[in-house]
């Protein structure tokens, strides 16, 4: 019997690895003999960097960049030497996470740190760059990550226009011989799971912005602005993808890898699945476990573990998924290819004990292990 595990990570408790090697621990205790296969699980958000360094043997690669609000970071990203790629996680140099409540402020915080994170992997000789787009701090357009990367943006006198949001009105001209050479080498694959266009009522200030500071009374101001950056961009490259689908993402981050670098957008879950060449091992296996922390109706709209079944159904796999907790409105996984899912936690007790992660482990694999024994 050949079994592959593809489980996202617990948050809080248990990485993608960890939680595959303890289903593998409990598929082995009930079938000894059986062929288990673990592969790393993410959707491109946060954890994704770390589960790929893990599950496909990458290197980590630390490094001080700057941070959203223009003070240094400790930021790292993943090196894959068999593929010469790069894992990236924008959130890493310019996560909200990183910010304060009280100093968010989208006319100032900046993307820069993702260019120098990108520069510094082209220094290292690295071509190819897998980058998860979510979890921003920043309403730029991505300017900062640009500027970063060599391209001049300069306002009507020739002078730099500056950082974050408020810079973009300032566009008066772009230098894009100034720009890395290097950046030609290079390909980018984004993973990007919002459609939004760049701007408008449905584009990224007024949709993600407030999150990030945008208040109603600059929303406007900003959003014409994005605009206004928008246009200049399209008179200097040639190109127009302020309409685009994703363009909005990341505070418009996603518009500067579409214009600027010759990127794919594509959802996170695809781009990661593709990654770890998990089709190629599901064409011969029959039974697919995966499963994440908390499985509810959100699961069955597109997450990690639905990709999973997604996949394992094209080659008529049973899909088992397991979680530390489960909704009554998970039954929707079972219409989106997960045959049956069961929680891991084996009695009365509070969060804490369930998410200790030697619980978590010891709980997985004795669940695992039993619906193993039945199958």
């Amino acid at each position: 019997m050949k079994v592959v595990v593809a489980i996202d990570s617990f948050k809080g408790s248990l990485t993608s690895i960890e939680a595959g090697m303890a289903a593998k621990e409990g598929i082995l205790k009930a079938h000894p003999d059986a062929n288990v296969v673990v592969k790393p699980l993410a959707d491109g958000g946060e954890g994704t960097t770390d589960a790929l360094i893990a599950g496909l043997g990458g290197e980590r690669i630390d490094l001080t960049v700057t941070g959203p609000l223009g003070t240094p970071v400790n930021a790292h990203y993943g090196y894959l030497a068999e593929k010469n790629t790069a894992i990236l996680e924008m959130a890493a140099a310019a996560g909200i996470i990183l910010v304060r409540e009280s100093e968010k402020n989208p006319l100032t915080v900046t993307t820069y740190g993702v260019g120098e994170m990108i520069a510094d992997a082209m220094e290292r000789g690295i071509r190819n760059f897998i980058i998860g787009i979510g979890g921003s701090a920043t309403n730029d357009g991505g300017i900062g990550m640009l500027k970063a990367l060599g391209y001049q943006f300069s306002d009507e006198n020739g002078q730099d226009v500056g950082e974050g949001g408020q810079a973009l009105e300032r566009v008066s001209s772009i230098i894009i011989e100034k720009a890395n050479p290097i950046l030609k080498e290079c390909s980018f694959h984004i993973a990007c799971d919002v459609t939004n266009p760049l701007c408008g009522k449905n584009g990224a200030t007024y949709i993600y912005g407030p999150q990030k500071g945008v208040t109603p009374e600059i929303a406007e101001e900003l959003d014409q602005a994005m605009n206004h950056y928008a246009s200049v961009t399209s008179k200097f490259l040639h190109n127009d993808y302020a309409s685009a689908e994703g363009a909005g993402a990341a505070g418009g981050l996603g518009f500067a890898f579409l214009s600027y670098l010759n990127a794919t957008l594509t959802p996170g879950i695809d781009l990661i699945l593709n990654a770890v060449e998990l089709e190629k091992e599901l064409e011969d296996t029959d039974i697919t476990v995966t499963g994440e922390g908390r499985l509810d109706h959100q699961t069955a709209m597109g997450k990690a573990p639905v990709g999973v079944a997604r996949l394992a159904k094209k080659y008529g796999s049973k899909v088992v998924a397991f979680a530390g907790s489960v909704t009554s409105e998970a039954t929707a996984c079972n219409a989106a290819g997960i045959d049956a899912f069961f929680p891991i936690v084996r009695g009365i007790t509070t969060l804490a004990e369930a998410m200790d992660p030697k619980n978590a482990k010891s709980n997985m694999a004795a669940a695992v292990e039993q619906v193993f024994r039945l199958l």
